[in-house]
């Protein structure tokens, strides 16, 4: 698959999910890169609620996934690089698509920003990764 038609196709199933009144789930593929609540994390991989009740700020371009969401009554920042998503799908059907894991290239991991406990980092543009404004 064209890596660049993910991102399109993972808008499109999200926006699908929401319209027919289902619950859209992602799975992830879990790696330094990604930056997920990671006692929820099984096998390098977890499934995420990305529907509008589980998570707030939902963003979805083409390089990243990021939203906040609740875990255990704390809130988190999630990033996800949109190459280790490796499927959207309706919980209450199971309909949705699976995709192939590019694992994300970074010469240093993402680090949130000082003092601010992971909230408000956001990719830097077209670059590769997370930028860190002081």
């Amino acid at each position: 698959m064209n890596p660049t038609l993910k991102p399109y196709l993972i808008r499109a199933l999200h926006e699908w999910c929401s319209d027919q009144g289902h619950t859209p789930y992602i799975q992830v593929w879990v790696n330094e890169h990604t930056r997920v609540p990671m006692q929820f994390v099984k096998d390098n991989q977890i499934i995420l609620n990305i529907g509008a009740t589980a998570c707030v700020g939902l963003h979805i371009d083409n390089d990243w996934v990021s939203f906040t969401a609740r875990f255990g009554g704390v809130a988190h920042e999630i990033w996800i690089p949109v190459g280790h998503i490796g499927a959207i799908y309706a919980r209450e059907t199971g309909e949705g698509m699976n995709f192939d894991i590019t694992p994300y290239e970074l010469s240093t991991p993402p680090q949130p920003e000082a003092g601010n406990s992971g909230k408000g980092s956001k990719p830097a543009g077209k670059h590769k990764g997370l930028k860190l404004v002081k």
